[in-house]
């Protein structure tokens, strides 16, 4: 936790569309995954951003597997806006996957805790390295391993939780893209004695292969617009249908049109998932 933080917010998780998000802060999150790094402990995380929420909407099993997640980040300012309106959260900022993902890789370097990289693609990880060894000459890379864009193979899910548990690492960073990586999480998140955090597009943003927009853009909750306008084919889909259906679904809940009752957190173990 930042000794220099006032409050740390922590009130728990709310339902939002029938996926549960915490509404925390940063130090709050931060806190957390240290604390489960410190103690060995498994610790299942993710940042949630309207179309996060929405494949939790529109998928129930998958919605099941986010509301079994230990921390659910509000990542967009569209839900943490939901947090506020539905919940009274007065949260005053979200808390934004890339940027937590900086916070939690200072606090390990800081505490000389070996982090571990998975996903992407093997140049993007290691124009990620180079650039966090800039940024935190501290930091222990314990390992790193690409994604191989496949399902797993029979076994292959212990294969690399032995990989990593060999390597020394106390937190691990996922960047398999949503929902790859937090199906990824929760399937490996009883093999990993470690905090797991599904980053999103953290690493080609800190790799320097995508460009962050403009901090009035952030504020504003127009990050999506830019996203777009970088990978229109890729991403029109997500935002021209999903955010009309989400501010829909948001006015439902809140109207109390629609219960939006949470499945229950999913329990059962995955045979196979994308690794």
């Amino acid at each position: 936790m930042d000794p220099g933080s006032l409050t740390v917010i922590d009130q728990g998780k709310q339902n939002v569309l029938g996926v549960q998000v915490s509404a925390v802060d940063y130090d709050s999150a931060v806190d957390k995954v240290m604390s489960a790094a410190r103690e060995g402990r498994s610790l299942a995380v993710t940042a949630l951003a309207v179309h996060g929420v929405m494949t939790g909407v529109q998928d129930r099993a998958h919605g099941a597997r986010l509301n079994a997640f230990d921390l659910v980040t509000p990542d967009g300012q569209p839900v943490r806006w939901a947090l506020n309106l539905l919940h009274r959260a007065r949260l005053a900022d979200r808390v934004y996957g890339p940027e937590l993902t900086l916070r939690v890789l200072r606090a390990s370097a800081e505490q000389g805790l070996p982090v571990y990289l998975y996903g992407s693609t093997q140049q993007t990880l290691e124009l990620l390295v180079s650039k966090l060894h800039e940024r935190f000459p501290a930091l222990k890379i314990a390992g790193m391993e690409a994604s191989k864009f496949r399902p797993a193979q029979p076994g292959e899910p212990e294969e690399i939780a032995a990989r990593i548990r060999d390597s020394g690492a106390r937190v691990v960073m996922v960047g398999l893209g949503c929902p790859r990586q937090e199906i990824f999480v929760y399937g490996m998140r009883h093999l990993v004695d470690a905090p797991m955090l599904a980053v999103g597009a953290a690493f080609d943003y800190h790799a320097g292969g995508l460009k962050n927009p403009p901090a009035w853009m952030q504020k504003y909750a127009l990050e999506w617009l830019w996203r777009l306008g970088l990978e229109p084919k890729r991403l029109w889909r997500r935002y021209i249908l999903l955010n009309p259906a989400y501010l829909a679904r948001l006015g439902a809940q809140k109207a109390r049109l629609w219960r939006a009752t949470p499945p229950p957190p999913a329990t059962e173990q995955l045979t196979t998932f994308a690794v």
